[in-house]
């Protein structure tokens, strides 16, 4: 999923609450939809980037995750991640495998995307892996000192959960997500430590990003 299919596709307006706006759209081959979340923070543009390559903090804004580790990452603001999300009893756990790249779109955003790579580990017999994995995450600089948030993903978290109950349930990952990623950004509290290897690709103020 490129960044120009994130904020253009033909996207439905679903519900607004505390300021999280969700949207659904069909996804080619798939019976379960893709959501998109927008969203408003006040915080700079470092704090959000450094929040994203704070992995030991996934637990305290990701909905429902379990299990949070990095399986690779390289100089060139690429990772592997493994995510496990917790899923009603009796179901399995869902484990995703998902490469990660962070860089400069169009019109100074910072674009985050996803991608998964279900083959890169072997299964797991007590987890359910999932097969299908892309979404984006655009950060886009707005008046008064405020980013501008969407979230964009399309999971099928596999055969045995009907599409029908995926569907009704995908609204809670962009919202619940968003309003704990909000919560901890804005907190003068959490501080996370900048993640140098960014300097040697992007050039971020506090203001808009751009490229050194």
């Amino acid at each position: 999923m490129d960044v120009a299919t994130a904020l253009e596709g033909n996207w439905e307006f679903r519900v607004e609450h505390k300021g999280i706006r969700v949207f659904s759209s069909k996804m080619s081959g798939s019976p379960v939809l893709g959501f998109k979340a927008e969203a408003e923070f006040e915080v700079s543009f470092r704090k959000l980037v450094s929040l994203f390559h704070d992995f030991g903090s996934y637990n305290r804004w990701v909905h429902q995750l379990s299990e949070m580790e990095v399986l690779e990452s390289n100089d060139e603001l690429e990772y592997v991640v493994r995510q496990v999300i917790n899923t009603p009893w009796p179901m399995p756990k869902r484990e995703m495998l998902v490469r990660t790249n962070l860089h400069v779109s169009e019109a100074g955003a910072i674009a985050l995307t996803m991608k998964g790579v279900p083959d890169y580990l072997p299964l797991r017999p007590d987890m359910h892996r999932v097969r299908e994995t892309r979404g984006v995450w655009v950060f886009m600089p707005v008046e008064g000192g405020r980013v501008h948030i969407t979230f964009v993903m399309h999971m099928n978290p596999g055969s045995d959960v009907p599409p029908a109950l995926s569907n009704v349930a995908l609204f809670e990952v962009p919202y619940h997500s968003l309003q704990k990623m909000r919560s901890l950004a804005q907190d003068a509290s959490y501080n996370p430590a900048w993640p140098t290897v960014v300097d040697d690709h992007l050039h971020i103020s506090e203001d808009i990003p751009g490229k050194p």
